[in-house]
C-alpha cells in the first residue's frame, strides 16, 4: 500500500486524509494536537504532532512516502515546498503561498520531482478547466467568479473561513492582476465590485483579488480576469478594517510592546469566522469560457453549487478544496499524470484523460461541475 503524508491537518487537510486513507496508508502531521484529534482515523492513517516551521522535521517526516500533500497556511508553504522538492518528493500543494512556485521549477526538474500546485477548486479546478478548453479552442476570454459563504448571515461580515483567516486577509490586501486586451493590469484588492445572481442563494456581491495567478505566465489568452465572492455589504466593511490599517504588517508600538496590527487583526477575526461544527455552508462557482475553433465561436459555462456535507460532516470549501487535491493526488501516484517539474493545474488540465478523470472522481463524491456550451 501506497503512503502519503500530508503536511497540514485543518479543515482542507482533514478531508483530503479522511478521503485518502480508505486506499493508501496515511500519515497526517500537524503542530496543532487539535487538528490531529478532530481526524476520523482508520487502520490506515497514523497522526504525529509536529513543528512543521522546522526543515529538518518535515525531511525527516517524509522521508519514505511515495507523496507528499502540502496543505499548510499560506505563510508556511513556499518553504515547505522547496523542502520537499529538496527532498526528492512528489507533491500536490493546497497552501495558496503569495510567492512565485514557478522559480522551484527548475530545481524541480534536477530533483526528477512532480510538483503540482494551487491545487485546489479556485485557484485549481478552474485552471484544469481553462487548460483543457485552452487545449481544443483559441480561447479569448475567461472569466472566473468563486466564493465559499454560510447559509447563517451574521453582522457584520456575514463570512466564515474554512481556513486560516490570515490567508482570507491575505487576500484582501494583495495588488490583484488580471489580463484586458493582452495587458495585465493591476488593481487594488477588492476593486471593481459588480452584482451577480444565483439560484438558491440569490445576489452576491464579486470583487477584483490576486486569483489568477500562474495563469499570467503559462496562458497566452488576452483577457483574463478572476474574482471573489462574498454577500453584499462584506467588503464596506472589509475595506475599514484596511484603510484604518488593521491589515499593516508592520510593526506598531503600544505602551512600550511592539505588534503588527494584522496579527492582532487575525487573533480578533479567528472568532467571528470560525466555523461552528456541522454549521452549514455552500461554494458556488461560475466559470465562463469563450473563443474559436477554425473560425467559429465557442462558449462554455461552468457551474458549481455545493453544499456542507451531513455525512461527512466536511464542509462544502474542504471538500471542493480537497478533493481537487486528492483527484490529482491520484493521476499522479497511478502514473497518469508524469510532468516534471512545478506543474499549475492548468498543465493537468491539457491532457483530456485528466480532466475527465478529475471531473469524475469529484462527481462520484457528489461535486458536481455543470457544464454548457453555447453555438
Amino acid at each position: 500500500m501506497k503512503k502519503i503524508v500530508v503536511l497540514g491537518s485543518g479543515m482542507v487537510g482533514r478531508a483530503i486524509i479522511e478521503d485518502l486513507s480508505d486506499k493508501y496508508k496515511i500519515r497526517a502531521v500537524d503542530n496543532n494536537s487539535e487538528n490531529l484529534k478532530k481526524i476520523r482515523c482508520n487502520s490506515n492513517t497514523e497522526t504525529s504532532k509536529i513543528d512543521l516551521s522546522n526543515k529538518e522535521n518535515i525531511i525527516k517526516t517524509i522521508q519514505d512516502c511515495e507523496l507528499v500533500i502540502g496543505a499548510v497556511p499560506g505563510f508556511m508553504g513556499f518553504r515547505t515546498l522547496q523542502t520537499v522538492i529538496e527532498s526528492g518528493k512528489n507533491i500536490v500543494d493546497i497552501s495558496f503561498f503569495p510567492e512565485d512556485a514557478l522559480e522551484l521549477d527548475e530545481p524541480a526538474k534536477k530533483k526528477n520531482v512532480i510538483a503540482v500546485v494551487d491545487c485546489g477548486v479556485a485557484p485549481g479546478m478552474s485552471n484544469i478547466i481553462l487548460g483543457y478548453h485552452n487545449s481544443k479552442i483559441k480561447v479569448e476570454n475567461f472569466e472566473c467568479y468563486v466564493g465559499g459563504l454560510p447559509f447563517k448571515r451574521e453582522f457584520p461580515f456575514q463570512y466564515k473561513a474554512p481556513f486560516s483567516p490570515v490567508d482570507v486577509i491575505e487576500e484582501y490586501i494583495r495588488p490583484a492582476r488580471y489580463v484586458e486586451n493582452g495587458n495585465i493590469v493591476t488593481k487594488p484588492a477588492l476593486s471593481e465590485p459588480e452584482f451577480i445572481d444565483f439560484e438558491k442563494i440569490g445576489t452576491l456581491e464579486a470583487f477584483n483579488t490576486d486569483g489568477l495567478r500562474s495563469l499570467l505566465k503559462t496562458m497566452d489568452i488576452p483577457n483574463m480576469k478572476e474574482k471573489t465572492m462574498r454577500y453584499p455589504g462584506h467588503i464596506e466593511y472589509i475595506k475599514v478594517l484596511k484603510e484604518t490599517g488593521f491589515f499593516q504588517t508592520e510593526e506598531i508600538e503600544i505602551k512600550g510592546k511592539k505588534i503588527r496590527p494584522i496579527d492582532m487583526t487575525t487573533q480578533l477575526l479567528l472568532p467571528k469566522w470560525k466555523l461552528e461544527d456541522n454549521e452549514p455552508e455552500f461554494t458556488v462557482m461560475k466559470i465562463v469560457i469563450s473563443g474559436k475553433k477554425t473560425g467559429k465561436s465557442k462558449k462554455y459555462i461552468y457551474t458549481l453549487f455545493d453544499e456542507y456535507d451531513q455525512k461527512t460532516g466536511s464542509s462544502s470549501m474542504a471538500r471542493t478544496t480537497g478533493y481537487c487535491c486528492t483527484a490529482v493526488a491520484e493521476l499522479v501516484l497511478n502514473g497518469d499524470f508524469f510532468r516534471k517539474g512545478i506543474c499549475p493545474p492548468e498543465f493537468v488540465g491539457t491532457e483530456k484523460m485528466c480532466y475527465e478523470q478529475v471531473l469524475e472522481y469529484q462527481k462520484k463524491r457528489g461535486i458536481n461541475y455543470k457544464v454548457q456550451e453555447i453555438r
